[in-house]
Order: C-alpha cells, then structure tokens, then sequence
C-alpha cells in the first residue's frame, strides 16, 4: 500500500497537481506509515501472545542429592501444577550447595535450594540472588565427627587438628559456631576444603582428625560402629533450608515461584504424615539404605515457607560471624536480598 501511494505521489507531481492535492495526499501517506508502524493492540493475536510461545518457557531447578526437591521430584506433581502456566521443568543435580549456587549466579537455572551458608558467599560476590522461601530448623541434621577411637572428646580438643567440611556449606557455617562457643580461633585449626564424597573417603583413611558434615551423608556415617558424633548442630546452628532464585527470574515470575512453593509445601505435608513411604520412595533413588534414611527424614523439614524475620536475623548472624572470620570480605545486610513480590 504504501510503495502504490509513493508511486501515485510522484505521478501527480509530474502532472504538476494543485499544492492542495499534494498537501491532502501528503495526509494520506502519513496515515499509511502510521497504520503499518502501529503495534499490535493488547489481547489481539500476536506471536509473543500465541498457545506455542507460552508452552516454550521452561524453569530451571537445581537439587543436591537429598533435599526437599528431590522428594518433589519423584511425587511428579509440580509439572502438573506448572501446566496451566504452559510452564515445564527442567532438573539439575548437584552434590552441594556452593556450585548449585554459582549455576545460578551465571543463570544456568533459575530456582535453587541450599545450607544456610551458601547464600551468604553468594551475597558477598554480589551474585544476583534473592532469598524467596526458607524451611523450618532442622538443627540435629549435621553434626561433627570423628574416628571411634579419636583422643578427641569434646569441642575444645579440636584446636589444632585437621578438619574436613566444604568451603560455603552450612558445615563451614557449624564449625565456626563449634569452635566459636570453645574458645577455639579459627586460626587455630587445619581447615581442609573437601567435597562430602572427598571428606568421607579422607576420614575414612585418618587424613584428617574430623569431618563437619550434614544429612544424609551424616546418618550414613553415624550408622558406622566405627565413627563418633562430638557435636551435633543442635544449639549451635538452626541449619534451615534455603530457597533462592536468580534476580532476573524472580521478578517477573512470581506465580511459577507461589506454584513451585505451594507444590513443595504440599510434599512435605504428605511427608511428615507418610515417613515410611518416603524412605520407599527415595532407597532406590538414592541409593541409600532404607534405615538411615528413615534417620534423616524424621529429623528434617522438607517445606518450602516464605521468608520470615526470624530467618533473616539468622542469616545475618551467620554473615556477620563469616565476616568477623575474614571468610567474606565486607559486611553484609541481608535484608537487600530478601524477595519482596512486586517491587
């Protein structure tokens, strides 16, 4: 339409047309480029808008070996929870919570669940990440160990020994309260940063004098006859969970993260009520024995909660003791990172 009206303009200047045609021609031509530049009105057809657009987006969510969202996982239920939204779900496994962190740091996924810890180094790298739920404590679900035999009885024994735990878990987070409440600087240890599969195998070989770690690797080495249990978490750390979300994600989403949530707190319902069927469910899946994961079950929260004020004085106590430690290098307010749906 407009190449015809462009034509025809020219036409008639050569047919030296009254001004006044040109003028009324002129409006004409000007409407046209309007119409042809105007954006598609709100509620009409259009791709972004289209059934197929809708079904494309896919959430992104990383779980470690055994936490809440494996157990949601294997119910199933949040993929038909998220299908209204034409919303899929992709999973992704990781062995703690430090590099499940950093994947969503770079936006490898979008929602993730952790230790208590790990979003502490987050903040402090200034990674974009918020906080949107957390889960109730579960504080005799880590603890630290040490060999049967060890000279080692209570916490003040542990100055100037090696221990094992993962730098930025929750079991960094532990030791430091440990030694803290002994009198013990951490100056005064051997740290020794270790995966759990890297901690279990160095204890297991007297590499190191202890090991800090948290469920289900923990049930699985108290049920050893060989291992001792100086200190569990129990007054030392609440030792919640965490959910956190990429920025970007989080902003715009807040019906797949109420979805996501409602699903995982729906899970954990079920699964104080029904312990024995989520140790059947998860033996096989991860390959645990069936009386240890009895253990860690019983005393753990699987839910999924908003954040409340309490969890944000906790994990600002855990900010300022890693600062206080130099494990961070500036002070932290975790407030800034709290979730606040539509702002």
């Amino acid at each position: 339409m407009l190449k015809r009206l462009i034509s025809f303009l020219a036409q008639l200047w050569r047919s030296h047309l009254s001004l006044a045609a040109l003028f009324l021609l002129g409006i004409s031509l000007n409407w046209a480029i309007a119409s042809c530049n105007t954006p598609t009105p709100t509620g009409s057809a259009s791709p972004a808008a289209s059934p197929a657009a809708a079904q494309a987006q896919v959430v992104r969510i990383g779980h470690q070996k055994f936490d809440p969202f494996t157990l949601v996982k294997a119910r199933g239920g949040l993929e038909k929870r998220l299908q209204p939204l034409g919303v899929s779900v992709e999973w992704k496994e990781f062995q703690s919570g430090p590099p499940m962190l950093e994947a969503l740091n770079v936006g490898s996924i979008d929602i993730g669940r952790t230790g208590d810890a790990p979003p502490v180094f987050a903040q402090a790298a200034n990674a974009p990440l918020l906080y949107i739920g957390g889960s109730a404590p579960k504080d005799r679900s880590s603890g630290i160990l040490v060999p049967a035999n060890s000279a080692i009885q209570t916490l003040a024994d542990l100055r100037g020994k090696k221990i094992a735990f993962t730098k930025g878990s929750s079991a960094n987070y532990l030791l430091a309260k440990a030694l803290k409440s002994a009198g013990i600087q951490w100056a005064d240890i051997e740290p020794a940063n270790l995966t759990p599969a890297d901690a279990r195998a160095a204890f297991q070989q007297g590499n190191v004098d202890a090991w800090v770690i948290w469920d289900p690797f923990y049930a699985a080495a108290q049920a050893q006859k060989d291992v001792r249990v100086v200190k569990d978490s129990k007054g030392l750390a609440a030792n919640r969970d965490f959910y956190l979300a990429n920025k970007s994600f989080a902003q715009p989403n807040f019906k797949i993260i109420e979805a996501i949530r409602e699903e995982t707190q729906a899970v954990a319902t079920w699964a104080d009520a029904n312990p024995e069927e989520v140790t059947k469910i998860l033996a096989p899946i991860l390959k645990i024995d069936a009386s240890i994961l009895d253990v860690v079950t019983r005393r753990r929260s699987y839910g999924f909660e908003p954040i409340q004020a309490d969890m944000v004085a906790e994990q600002q106590e855990i900010a300022d003791t890693f600062f206080e430690l130099g494990l961070i290098p500036k002070q932290l307010k975790v407030e800034e990172v709290i979730w606040k749906p539509g702002n």
